[in-house]
């Protein structure tokens, strides 16, 4: 009796449980954390992605001279594009999976859908980080690689390549498109993080949620001005 019941006790030993890692990210949870983290950090890029291209009204010496001095330190340059890659990757892939998870939660639809409490930005945030992720790879191969440049590719001359760019209209409306996006994005990933930290509260909630938005639009109509500047003749 007591070896059939050892034997059992073999036979039924716990499996493995999943890495702590693993466990964190399956959790609801912990996305949350960590889209609130990834947020911060592709945050930060963007405002200092904001300031960097601002130095093309100083003219074309400031904001090349801001490229080449990136691009002497190629150790530092490479870590962080290896960061925000990451960051990148983490943010949309938990981004999905909590707007799939949420939508599965209710697979009947409301007969009349009503949003309360709720904005275009928060409403559409799901999309905007879609129009986003495909602008970054585009955006890429065309300023940063140059495969997809419209007009004359010069390495590590963000002025003329912007100029060339943006004189091509297709490639000015698809920027000012996805800077609509990050604007939006940008205005519900802020109002969202505070409330993710906890910073939650009836006397500033409304506050901290007009900040953002706030933010969110001078960061795209920012952006904006460049390929509008090019194409009336601002910037030549």
């Amino acid at each position: 009796m007591s070896v059939a019941g050892t034997k059992s006790i073999e036979t039924e030993a716990p499996q493995a449980s999943p890495g702590a890692l693993l466990a964190f990210w399956n959790n609801p949870i912990g996305k949350k954390a960590l889209m609130s983290l990834t947020g911060i950090i592709l945050s930060l890029y963007v405002f200092a992605h904001l300031l960097g291209n601002m130095q093309i009204y100083v003219g074309a010496e400031a904001i090349n001279g801001y490229a080449h001095l990136l691009h002497k330190n190629l150790a530092l340059l490479w870590t962080a594009r290896v960061v925000l890659l990451a960051a990148v990757l983490v943010h949309a892939l938990a981004g999905v999976q909590l707007y799939l998870n949420k939508a599965n939660t209710r697979p009947v639809q409301y007969a009349e859908r009503v949003n309360i409490i709720s904005t275009t930005a928060s409403r559409t945030m799901i999309w905007s980080g879609v129009l986003i992720f495909a602008f970054v790879i585009y955006h890429v191969l065309d300023l940063t690689v140059g495969v997809a440049h419209a007009g004359p590719y010069e390495d590590v001359m963000p002025y003329q390549n912007v100029l060339s760019g943006f004189r091509f209209l297709p490639a000015a409306i698809a920027y000012v498109v996805a800077m609509v996006g990050v604007g939006f994005h940008l205005w519900h990933g802020l109002y969202s993080l505070f409330q993710s930290l906890g910073m939650s509260h009836p006397r500033y909630t409304p506050m901290v949620q007009k900040g953002a938005a706030i933010v969110g639009t001078l960061v795209a109509l920012a952006n904006i001005s460049v390929p509008i500047a090019v194409l009336t003749g601002l910037l030549r």
